[in-house]
């Protein structure tokens, strides 16, 4: 489904040129149909908590493959359910929403023997079912719909939040990250408890629903909780620079993780501040907000960049990359008044969902992929419908308009909209989750909406950090003092209460000024990376694919490389050849990218070959060889960097099962501590280096699986990554041709025991040989004779067969080779 424009001006950046908003009225109906997704659940997953868009079923825990931390979403409550259910209020689909009401009522447990996020449970079932509330009575008071209903999702809001509360039970008040639905938090046997730690959002993402569900039941014991947890924060953040770290023990207070930003692990901790205060107007929570926008702006704003940096060293950054969850940060500048940096920030992630149709999940300060997936996230649509708010600019407009579009043209499947797995690939995964109903929806449909669209005034209502609707009239209901005397006293400074909400007019008089603020940052993003071919016409197939993310062993981009009319050639030496036949494409445009995939390719080589690395040094040090055998390897991109070492990594050599690495190798207990070997092929380098890592290997060693592929005939290559993130391999790895590996592969059939030292260049003999004296061998502890290291093998006094004797001589060969090679680097 494809969302036709009809436009009768001409978009410029920013400029005032479509009139009336009618124009976008398409957009409008584009949202609305959107909402088929709604019956397809109906139709395929439910009572499940979510929709599997690519196999049309739903997923229900325990029965599905485990996803990990994801799954504690899920507790068997029909989540996107309850999710969605103000959202079918909002696009005045008020039938639906009674019928959605009743199934809730009718279907749903909470009292389930599972166990789940207090986090997740918190903002989308709480928060749903007290948006759904909300919602309810005001079509109750309407007199036209929901006259039967009394108080019923609020009676289902207070059974949840009191199977919540026995999580807060600890010294500190913070929550622990997860509960039992059924048995709360009791230890090991209901498998809760037993956490040390949570993420600073997870603790201080409740106060908006518990203190709403305080005042709607007048049970102050949620609210309290709640200002508990959000006290003990605010007593721990870091005092000189007023920041707070992303993970912190739940017992003792301290910080696990002391880097500081406004993405993953803090986001909505700064957000619930805001907003407590604007929904509960406790100008306390103002206060403490302001104090820590100060430090953000200070410390972790480089507009257009927000990066995380060290709380005890807010000067140093903590990393080189953005997570896309920090999308949300513009819209809460909005909610502060703080409209500049906003349209800084937002324009520069605006940038990067063009380059890459979606925000990928991070992306380095050069705006390029770091972890490519895309679950569909809202936050960036978010903060355009609120700096469209803000400014009544329409480029946000046009900005919303892309978002849909990429939506429609990437995402949607036959039963609903599937997760990204690569936005670089166009891959699927098969996953929706209940935020893209509960959040996307509604802020692209109210982007687009006039005020005739809406059946309610949405300025009577706060958004939840889920979009959860909750009326600001309670910040009028009555509430017990046990509640607000939960909160430390302090003193307000009136000096923190600058700049809050003030009139865009009179920040903006120049319609032409904010146009003039994101020149620049689109200018920068563009000269950062070359912007992929802009357009692709609907139906045409997923985005082209780019020479710096193919890999050779990946069914799906050698299927792409096909329908571009591409064909692939593997040589003896283990490299490939690309050759391309526009006359084989499948379409003129496939034509194009192919002869565009293969312009980027051989750029990208001839690059590759300025930026080799030097090649490193395999020397077999143990008996009879003391270190005269040295063997030319290749390094990898990532791992232990042997240039930096003034020692290598020394090791015996074993063999690992199975010998391609693959998988959980069989005999870790004989490659712990020592340097693993390893066949290339059958999965990526990266891959095979977590296996032999995780067994307790100190290193590894790659053999090609080529017969007959040498150094003396082919380059050396970099091992590259698997297009993750490597930091966490810490060994060095190297990679030996397989005449190379052959040569160490018949020393360890021959002498069983044969150990070896990884180095950036061959070591001198007397180095290796003064550590062979150290008795390093696990057959031979003692001394060794002096006279054999000092001597070269005569006939047959040490070497056994004439092949031995033949590899020596090679040996000499490839020890002469590597000099020279050192040499030519030099």
């Amino acid at each position: 489904m494809s969302c036709v424009l009809g436009m009768s001006g001409v978009l410029t950046d920013g400029a005032v040129l479509f009139g009336q908003r009618g124009n976008w009225r398409s957009q409008l109906h584009s949202v609305k149909t959107l909402l088929r997704v709604c019956f397809i659940i109906q139709d395929h997953a439910y009572p499940a908590d979510e929709l599997m868009p690519l196999t049309c079923r739903g997923r229900v825990r325990g029965l599905e493959p485990s996803r990990g931390d994801v799954d504690d979403a899920l507790g068997k409550f029909s989540l996107t359910l309850i999710d969605t259910l103000d959202t079918l209020v909002l696009l005045n689909k008020t039938t639906e929403f009674e019928a959605a009401v009743r199934r809730v009522l009718s279907d749903v447990r909470l009292d389930n023997d599972i166990v789940v996020s207090v986090f997740e449970t918190n903002i989308r079932v709480l928060g749903g079912l007290l948006g759904g509330h909300s919602m309810a009575m005001m079509l109750k008071d309407g007199g036209q719909h929901m006259l039967w209903y009394q108080d019923e999702l609020l009676h289902m809001a207070k059974d949840l939040g009191l199977r919540l509360l026995p999580a807060f039970n600890t010294s500190s008040g913070l929550p622990y990250p997860r509960v039992n639905l059924k048995y709360g938090v009791r230890g090991p046997e209901t498998r809760t408890g037993t956490e040390t730690d949570t993420c600073t959002a997870c603790a201080g993402t409740i106060i908006l629903e518990f203190a709403a569900l305080s005042r709607f039941t007048g049970d102050p014991v949620f609210e309290a909780h709640a200002r508990r947890a959000l006290d003990f924060l605010w007593e721990k953040r870091q005092r000189n620079s007023n920041l707070v770290g992303t993970t912190i023990n739940i017992h003792s207070g301290e910080w696990v993780r002391r880097d500081s930003g406004v993405g993953a692990g803090i986001d909505s901790y700064y957000e619930y501040l805001l907003k407590a205060y604007i929904l509960l107007g406790d100008d306390l929570f103002l206060q403490r907000f302001n104090i820590h926008y100060a430090s953000i702006m200070k410390y972790i704003s480089q507009p257009p960049l927000l990066l995380d940096v060290h709380i005890h060293k807010p000067l140093l950054p903590a990393r080189t990359w953005m997570d896309s969850l920090l999308a949300f940060f513009p819209g809460l500048q909005v909610l502060k008044g703080d409209i500049r940096p906003a349209i800084e920030t937002h324009e520069m992630l605006y940038q990067v969902t063009k380059k890459h149709n979606f925000l990928p999940e991070a992306f380095t300060t050069d705006f390029r992929v770091h972890w490519a997936q895309h679950p569909l996230r809202p936050e960036f649509a978010e903060s355009t419908y609120f700096l469209y708010k803000a400014t009544g600019d329409p480029y946000y407009l046009e900005v919303g308009r892309t978002v849909l579009d990429n939506l429609n043209r990437f995402a949607r499947v036959p039963c609903g909209f599937a997760a990204m797995k690569d936005v670089r690939t166009g891959s699927h995964e098969d996953r929706m989750d209940s935020f893209f109903l509960a959040e996307m929806f509604k802020y692209l449909f109210l982007l687009f909406a006039d005020t005739e669209d809406l059946p309610f005034d949405v300025e009577d209502y706060i958004f939840t950090t889920e979009a959860h609707l909750l009326p600001l009239s309670l910040s009028m209901a009555p509430t017990s003092s046990a509640a607000t005397n939960a909160t430390v006293s302090e003193e307000l400074d009136d000096s923190n209460f600058d700049w809050t909400c003030p009139n865009t007019r009179l920040l903006f008089p120049d319609p032409a000024f904010p146009r003039n603020l994101r020149e620049p940052i689109r200018s920068a993003v563009d000269k950062s990376c070359p912007r992929p071919a802009p357009y692709r016409e609907p139906g045409m197939g997923r985005p082209p694919l780019r020479a710096q993310d193919f890999m050779a062993n990946n069914p799906e981009h050698l299927e792409l490389l096909r329908r571009m009319g591409v064909s692939l050639i593997h040589l003896k030496d283990g490299r490939v050849q690309l050759v391309q036949h526009a006359t084989q494409a499948v379409s003129a445009v496939a034509a194009e990218d192919g002869m565009r995939f293969m312009q980027e390719m051989m750029e990208l080589s001839s690059q590759q070959q300025k930026e080799q690395l030097p090649p490193r040094a395999i020397q077999i040090v143990s008996h009879p060889f003391f270190g005269r055998v040295v063997l030319t390897a290749g390094p990898a991109q990532f791992g232990t960097d042997l240039s930096k070492s003034a020692t290598g990594v020394r090791g015996f050599v074993t063999v690992a099962e199975p010998y391609s690495g693959c998988s959980e190798l069989a005999n870790a207990e004989y490659v712990q501590g020592r340097i693993a070997l390893l066949q290339r092929g059958q999965c990526m380098f990266a891959e095979k280096a977590r296996h032999i890592q995780k067994a307790g290997a100190i290193g590894g060693i790659v053999i090609d699986d080529n017969e007959g592929s040498s150094s003396d005939t082919a380059p050396l290559f970099q091992m590259a990554g698997d297009g993750r993130n490597t930091d966490d391999i810490t060994l060095p790895l190297l990679f030996l041709f397989h005449k190379e590996g052959n040569i160490l592969m018949e020393a360890l059939k021959e002498y069983k025991e044969v150990e070896v030292l990884l180095s950036d260049k061959a070591r001198d003999r007397g180095e290796t040989e003064d550590c062979s004296t150290e008795g390093t061998s696990p057959a031979n502890s003692g001394p060794i004779d002096q006279s054999q290291m000092n001597e070269e093998p005569e006939g047959d006094t040490d070497l056994s067969s004439q092949s031995v004797d033949e590899l020596l001589a090679d040996w000499r060969e490839d020890l002469e080779a590597f000099q020279q090679m050192e040499k030519d680097e030099l």
